[in-house]
């Protein structure tokens, strides 16, 4: 396997100016002598702008993908992400391509359509769910979807509603009372079809449950919209199982005489943070993933209606998923002998403390996100291949005026652990919000891409 650099792109005006911004705002981000800067020195010479990767390193890039535009995982990478660096690696199927934060699995699904033997692993079960079922759409013969729904709708209203988790608070105002009765029938219904096709049913059934709530996954949490024009959930269903028809055909179109067969991904529920039970068929010669950035969001309240309605029992349930995923988010807890395991990390906690923060907890959760961010990057050099690659999309964040290099320190701690940081990609500036601005003044974002070898 190559490694073979991706071409120099020029830039646009406005994205020269990006970048201007960041280097002449260098003195207010990072305070003189501190760690942050150092930082910034030391893997200068390792960063560049590939701006044209901005709408590739989210979900927007895959609206139009069949398959993957069915369900709204908005975490998600795009297809086109993943081929492109598959091709970056030279990758081929001699080579074992993992993602240890599977998420919507993207990584995979591309990989299999590349030929490529592939592995990925998700704590959050319903994350798992999905990268488990997303291959499965590309076995379905024409019309199978269609008929199966049509066999389905006369069955609904005479089946006894679903047991869910009414007692978490978010499914006590998330549906009008006629729709979540709907939906509960719609999931029995479901839940009496035989595999694959009762897993392939609950994946649009997991898709419409936003359309038929008064919620929206557009922030820290799943947001309650009161005004919200709901769907119909049997017409949100047609119109899924329409979606998926249309993506069969168009499938076999781009992808004629394709097998597959023979790389069908390995998905397993566990923990990044220790894969000692991963059954890998290999050493994985390539990582291509997103681990959760370190941004407050709390996956187990994005994706609260879908754990509800299948995942989780109650609201106790729920919340042990909430404390045992990877401490990205606000409720993280921390043990008391816990420290910062990075100097950029405990310069931050320091500043940060000196300051009034809107949640105390902040400090606490960067401290168990980059503890746990380490223990990730060493699982994964006990796994990897000699020689293997990593791609890896991170996003820096501010607190209170307080840049987080978050690309800069896991580079760091990569090379102390044995990797060799080959580059660092901008593949956007993002802003900050208006509270942060007003207060601070508008600095420049990167969401980066970090490229390491073993």
């Amino acid at each position: 396997m190559r490694w073979k650099m991706g071409s120099g792109q020029k830039q646009l005006i406005n994205q020269q100016q990006t970048s201007c911004t960041e280097q002449t705002t260098m003195a207010k981000i990072y305070p003189p002598n501190s760690v942050r800067r150092r930082l910034k020195a030391k893997f200068e010479d390792k960063m560049r702008e590939e701006l044209r990767l901005s709408s590739s390193v989210s979900y927007v890039g895959n609206k139009r993908v069949p398959f993957l535009r069915i369900y709204r995982y908005k975490e998600a990478f795009a297809f086109s992400f993943v081929k492109d660096f598959l091709n970056r690696f030279d990758a081929d199927f001699n080579d074992y391509v993992f993602d240890p934060f599977s998420g919507l699995g993207t990584t995979m699904f591309a990989s299999m359509l590349s030929g490529i033997p592939s592995i990925g692993i998700d704590k959050l079960p319903v994350a798992y769910f999905i990268s488990k079922t997303l291959p499965l759409f590309l076995f379905l013969r024409e019309n199978e979807v269609k008929e199966t729904w049509e066999s389905i709708k006369p069955r609904i209203e005479k089946s006894e509603p679903a047991e869910v988790a009414t007692d978490v608070p978010i499914m006590q105002v998330a549906f009008s009372e006629q729709n979540l009765l709907l939906l509960r029938k719609l999931k029995s219904a479901i839940d009496e079809l035989p595999e694959p096709c009762r897993d392939i049913f609950l994946f649009l059934f997991f898709s419409i449950l936003e359309e038929c709530s008064f919620t929206s996954k557009d922030g820290q949490f799943l947001r309650l919209k009161r005004n919200k024009r709901v769907s119909n959930p049997i017409e949100a269903m047609s119109k899924k199982v329409s979606q998926v028809e249309e993506d069969v055909r168009r499938i076999r179109f781009l992808y004629p005489g394709i097998s597959i067969d023979k790389v069908m991904p390995d998905v397993y529920l566990a923990d990044a943070r220790d894969l000692s039970n991963i059954k890998f068929r290999r050493k994985p010669t390539i990582i291509i993933t997103s681990p959760p950035y370190a941004n407050r969001y709390d996956y187990t309240r994005t994706y609260s209606l879908e754990l509800c309605f299948h995942f989780v029992k109650n609201f106790e349930e729920l919340k042990a998923i909430r404390f045992g995923i990877l401490r990205s988010h606000i409720e993280s807890k921390i043990k008391k002998d816990e420290k910062p395991p990075h100097p950029a990390v405990e310069e931050v906690v320091a500043a940060l403390s000196r300051k009034k923060l809107n949640n105390p907890k902040i400090p606490d959760m960067i401290t168990a996100y980059f503890i746990d961010m380490q223990q990730v990057i060493k699982e994964w050099y006990k796994v990897l291949a000699s020689g293997a690659k990593v791609a890896m999309v991170v996003d820096n964040v501010r607190f209170e005026g307080e840049m987080i290099p978050v690309d800069l320190i896991l580079s760091e701690m990569a090379e102390e652990i044995g990797f060799e940081v080959k580059e660092i990609i901008i593949a956007r500036y993002k802003g900050n919000s208006s509270q942060q601005m007003k207060k601070y003044g508008r600095v420049p974002v990167r969401e980066s891409i970090v490229v390491w070898e073993r």
